[in-house]
């Protein structure tokens, strides 16, 4: 097997927070595929490091009375540290805030330039007279203009209320979120780099097999590439943290444009201070460059970026890895039912192993979304890892202390070593391919078969006839060898596990995956010590209860039944009667979303491309961003108001509506048909 030379990037952690489960699900996966890598001998180089510029940094820090640069220094100690905790071992750990990637960003910035790829024209925006600062939809509420709404406290962009959808300066009475000052209307030039020259490129690159998953090339070809790209607006006026753009007073490269380019500052740092050169690494074609990122950010990472490092004369990513989002007990993260967990609130209560292992036997190289069910997660963990695997070697290392293993009894073992060692090439390439849930349950097979042994031979039977000494010793060294051989193939998902059973066995040399092939003989067996205690189902509620805590909500009392349907109905009383005549105007129909967008600069808005069946396309914008991930959307069916006068809007024309209930914000509920229904059919 040829040694591959491989850079692996996790996207970088935003600094204005601190790391939840859901950012640990990337970080435990780019962890194990890196670390598996290794295992197999490959030179593996691991990249990571703090997204720290914006406005949210700015006015956080503001807020806080305190320089930006020391709110970053304070966030980057308490993400190293967690990361660290849960195993996550980089080889270096920057930071977008450094002399090396403003460096590298003016370089790059220089290509675009010098390519032919940027141009400036006005922006119309309001602005904060009192701040000084231009608001982003998200910054401004007012009242819906709406004649028949008015709902108060509205953002720029959607009514929550009515659903309208209008520009930020069509808000009466609009305010400043950030001082309540009233907005003025002013505009500022923008820097825009035009994508539309690199669409062959593009779509040539995307849509080639192995460079990003099918579900990411799919949505990217019907959301994007079907269409003339949209120009990128890559400048924001001061004021503004992040780096001013040189040729360009007074303005600031978007913190998209700086943040990928941290990956390269990154490997940049890391050689200088080991000898090495960062052409090697960034412009060498026999390097693999693998990105780990979410589905959130798939757009930047596979059009804007691979546009930059084309322009620049960088490589580009041999492949850009997708995982979904975390749902916790298959619901969205709760602050208030204490499912939103940081990864330090988990750390205080439960072993890093336990949720590197759970995320591992959930994770597949499709995009989709994985549930931790706290209920299946306690079962699992102490199912798979103790009662199975753990097991092992507590039934059977204490009855042979301080005994040197004999030459493999291979005859004795009923095929078992010689069976695991062959299905390590189809576990590693289940690894390899990102599926760790199809290699989990690959090893969790052998420690099944492994365990019917044991409980066949009965080491605690043996240990009683002296006479059978030797046949105990044998018995146990085939357990402990199936046991080795099982943590070894373990490795990447539960380092600190594999480490144990090499000094439970004497093993001094660094394990590899050729190891497992392998029988271990000749060396001591040492005192069995407990490998890993089984979860406490009370540790579980403690850490739930200590993140509920932490996000200042009370338990809440239990709801009598039919409270929350009144509650709903009273919040949003029954409208006036209508006649048959009025509901049948509503042409009602059946819709396929065939493909879903967000909408730049819009905080609530998503662009959906509806299918009525045959070739009956509608576009519709619908407010349902804070509620769904567009890719977790495509394919679905459901209810749109087909014959509703085409509505204009600064990001296009609307064709209809989509129905949701629900109060709004991240409580809007899309509605679907029941099963068979097919799109184009009407709903009466």
């Amino acid at each position: 097997m040829a040694r591959r030379k491989i850079l692996v990037t996790s996207a970088l952690p935003y600094v204005n927070a601190g790391l939840h489960l859901g950012h640990m699900v990337e970080h435990i996966q780019t962890d194990t595929w890196v670390r598996f890598q290794r295992l197999r001998g490959h030179e593996v180089r691991f990249f990571c490091g703090d997204d720290t510029h914006g406005t949210a940094t700015m006015l956080r820090a503001q807020r806080e009375g305190r320089a930006p640069e020391a709110l970053l220094e304070e966030m980057r100690t308490e993400h190293v540290e967690d990361l660290a905790a849960f195993g996550v071992e980089h080889d270096h750990y920057g930071s977008t805030h450094s002399p090396a990637n403003e460096e590298l960003v003016r370089e790059l910035w220089a290509a675009l330039r010098a390519g032919g790829h940027v141009e400036e024209r006005e922006v119309t925006q309001l602005f904060d007279p009192e701040a000084g600062i231009f608001l982003a939809d998200r910054f401004v509420t007012g009242r819906c203009p709406r004649p028949d709404c008015g709902a108060e406290e509205q953002y720029g962009d959607n009514c929550e209320v009515c659903g309208a959808t209008y520009e930020p300066s069509d808000l009466i009475d609009p305010r400043s979120t950030i001082t309540g000052a009233v907005p003025e209307e002013r505009s500022h030039g923008h820097l825009f780099v035009r994508l539309e020259a690199f669409h062959d490129f593009l779509e040539t690159w995307t849509q080639s097999e192995g460079h990003v998953p099918p579900e990411t090339a799919n949505w990217l070809k019907g959301a994007f590439l079907s269409e003339p790209l949209r120009d990128w607006d890559v400048s924001r006026p001061a004021p503004y943290f992040g780096f001013e753009i040189p040729d360009a007073p007074g303005n600031y490269f978007y913190v998209w444009v700086d943040a990928p380019v941290g990956y390269i500052a990154a490997t940049r740092e890391w050689c200088d201070a080991n000898g090495e050169s960062l052409a090697d690494w960034w412009q060498n074609e026999q390097v693999e460059i693998h990105h780990f990122i979410g589905k959130d950010i798939a757009y930047f990472h596979t059009l804007f970026w691979p546009a930059m490092l084309k322009t620049a004369g960088y490589a580009l990513p041999r492949a850009v890895h997708v995982h979904g989002f975390l749902t916790v007990n298959n619901e969205k993260m709760s602050k208030r039912k204490g499912t939103f967990i940081q990864a330090r609130t988990y750390l205080e209560h439960l072993s890093p192993e336990y949720l590197r292992y759970y995320f591992a036997s959930k994770l597949s190289s499709r995009v989709d979304d994985i549930d931790l069910s706290l209920d299946e997660f306690v079962q699992k963990v102490n199912a798979d890892l103790v009662g199975k695997v753990v097991n092992l070697a507590s039934r059977t290392a204490r009855f042979v202390k301080g005994e040197v293993l004999p030459a493999y009894p291979a005859a004795r073992d009923e095929g078992l070593f010689a069976a695991a060692a062959a299905a390590g090439e189809e576990i590693a390439a289940a690894y390899e391919q990102l599926d760790t849930g199809k290699a989990m349950r690959s090893i969790m097979a052998l420690a099944d078969r492994a365990n019917e042994f044991v409980e066949s031979r009965a080491p605690w039977a043996l240990k009683k006839e002296a006479s059978k000494r030797e046949e105990l010793i044998e018995v146990c060294a085939i357990a402990l060898n199936l046991f080795r051989q099982i943590t070894i193939y373990l490795a990447p998902v539960v380092p600190r596990l594999a480490e144990a059973s090499s000094r439970l066995l004497g093993v001094e040399a660094e394990v590899c995956w050729s190891d497992a092939s392998t029988p271990v003989a000749g060396t001591a067996v040492g005192r069995f010590e407990h490998l890993m205690q089984r979860v406490d189902p009370e540790h579980v509620e403690a850490m739930v209860e200590a993140s509920r805590e932490a996000a200042g909500a009370a338990v809440a009392p239990p709801v009598p039944s039919g409270a929350a349907e009144s509650e709903a109905l009273a919040g949003e009383p029954l409208e006036a009667q209508i006649t048959i005549d009025d509901f049948v105007k509503v042409d009602l129909r059946v819709a396929e979303i065939v493909a879903a967008q967000h909408v730049p600069k819009a905080n609530k808005l998503l662009e959906l491309t509806l299918s009525l069946g045959g070739e009956e396309r509608r576009t519709v914008f619908a407010g349902i961003k804070k509620a769904y991930d567009p890719e977790a959307l495509v394919g679905r069916l459901t209810v749109v108001v087909a014959n509703l006068a085409p509505r204009e809007m600064k990001f296009g024309t609307s064709q209809g509506m989509v129905l949701a209930a629900g109060p709004g914000d991240q409580e809007i509920f899309l509605l679907s048909p029941d099963v068979g229904a097919r799109p184009g059919q009407r709903i009466r």
